[in-house]
């Protein structure tokens, strides 16, 4: 008998002991988990159900314009409203984050990702840019202190 002789293999789901390598209830389960995701997304979508993840809404406190031009994979050059540099950042860090994400939505609308954004300080202390003319809006304060801190140096000197 040779090491390729394959006559006793019979190809099969289920060893000989009937013993399953992986339970049908969990094969079950993996394929019903994102099938029971689709459908409650889809009634959500169909039904006008509320976004529940929204910040509650507060008054402004104050409101900040500015222009996130992004140079490379990290640096980014960030402008006041009337043009003057505010930052000139080689590792923008988390700003760099957030300048990619706005211009990858405003290419999708096809609009000219060097426009304004705004930077927005709420009454309840919550700091937002949020993009007037697309639907991209970022809470920068939910992404830890270091990170809402580098937008709070940069409004600092504005």
């Amino acid at each position: 008998m040779s090491s390729t002789d394959n006559s006793g293999f019979k190809p099969g789901f289920k060893r000989e002991d009937k013993n399953d390598m992986i339970p049908t209830g969990l094969v079950r389960a993996m394929f019903a988990l994102p099938v029971l995701a689709l459908v409650l997304v889809t009634f959500a979508a169909v039904t006008g159900r509320e976004k529940a993840a929204i910040p509650p809404p507060a008054p402004v406190l104050e409101e900040w314009s500015i222009r996130m031009i992004g140079h490379d994979a990290q640096a980014v050059t960030v402008l006041r409203e009337d043009g003057s540099v505010l930052a000139d950042m080689d590792h923008g860090g988390f700003v760099t984050v957030i300048q990619n994400g706005l211009m990858t939505m405003r290419r999708r609308h096809g609009i000219d990702p060097t426009l304004p954004v705004d930077i927005i300080r709420f009454e309840n202390g919550r700091l937002a840019a949020i993009d007037p003319l697309t639907d991209y809006r970022v809470e920068l304060t939910v992404f830890g202190p270091e990170n809402h801190a580098a937008f709070e140096a940069m409004l600092q000197d504005y």
